[in-house]
Order: C-alpha cells, then structure tokens, then sequence
C-alpha cells in the first residue's frame, strides 16, 4: 500500500514538470513532445491566408502530420491543454486562415 502511494505521488510529480521545458528561441516554456507526437507546424504555415474548410482541413491534417485539427473561430474560448498530435488553426471572420500551431 505504501509502495503504491510513494508512486502516485512521483508519478503527480512528473507530470507536474512534464511542461517545464525552455525553449532556446524565445524563452517561452514549451511542452516536451514525446516521440510519438506527430504534429509538424511548419509546413502548415503555407496555408495560412487560404480559406478555411474541410477541404483545406484534410490538406492541413496530411501535409502536418497531425492526428486531429482544432477550429477556432474568431473571439472563441479554448482550452490551454496541449494535445500531441492536435493542429489548432485560427481564422478569422471572413474564414481566411490566420493561424496554424501544434497545441
């Protein structure tokens, strides 16, 4: 029973630092991605002025890598939680594609 406990508790630990990681670039803390984590930002940038649509979602998901996409809309509350493998792309009113991040 002790056994279990001391693990929960280092466990809770590690996930607590899990996020704790600088980026060199900006200083700005960035998630550690696990091996497993698909999501590639970069090439999604060429997108970033194109309409918003399923059709250019599916382009989205293929050239990232990403398992899911994220729509936000103008104005829109989301989570701060980072999803491997989730591309979030923002638009804006006139669903003109303004954003696309790994989050």
């Amino acid at each position: 029973m002790m056994r279990r406990a001391r693990f929960g508790a280092l466990l809770g630990i590690l996930v607590s630092l899990a996020g704790c990681v600088t980026s060199p670039r900006d200083g700005v803390a960035a998630p550690l991605r696990p091996a497993g984590d698909t999501c590639r930002a970069e090439p999604g940038q060429a997108f970033i002025g194109r309409r918003a649509d399923a059709g250019t979602g599916a382009e989205l998901l293929r050239a990232t890598d990403s398992r899911e996409i994220r729509w936000v809309a103008p104005g829109m509350a989301v989570t701060a939680d980072y999803q491997y493998g989730r591309l979030t792309v923002g638009y804006d009113e006139a669903m003109i594609i303004r954003s696309v991040a790994c989050t």
